[in-house]
């Protein structure tokens, strides 16, 4: 059974930086990209992020110069560093982990998901 558990989630002003982090326990797997959703009540969920096992990665146009992600020295860590945070931002995020082998933005391309948290940016 493979696990992910987003943490790191929180109220923050605009301006602000946040960190959230996602650790995948269970089974293993020799790849495997790890990606970073968002969604809101009125919106369908949205891509972020996504990194490969050897560190490239791929961003969404709106998070592009703010946001980085980036794996742990692990490997079943995935970080996302968020800076000059807005109150657009305001939404849950998932980690994911697909096995496809590459850089997937859509969400049907992951085969496992975490919890979510909750990351709301006041104005």
């Amino acid at each position: 059974q493979v696990q992910l558990v987003e943490s790191g989630g929180g109220l923050v002003q605009a301006g602000d930086s946040l960190k959230l982090s996602c650790t995948v326990s269970g089974r293993t797997f020799s790849t495997y990209y790890m990606g970073w959703f968002r969604q809101t009540p009125r919106k369908e969920r949205e891509f972020v992020a996504v990194v490969s096992d050897s560190g490239d990665s791929t961003y969404s146009e709106s998070a592009k110069g703010r946001f980085t992600i980036s794996r742990g020295v692990a490997k079943n860590t995935v970080y996302l560093q968020m800076s000059n945070l807005k109150p657009e931002d305001t939404a849950v995020y998932f980690c994911a982990a697909s096995l496809a082998g590459v850089a997937i933005t859509h969400d049907y391309g992951y085969d496992y998901w975490g919890q979510g948290t909750q990351v709301t940016v006041s104005s």
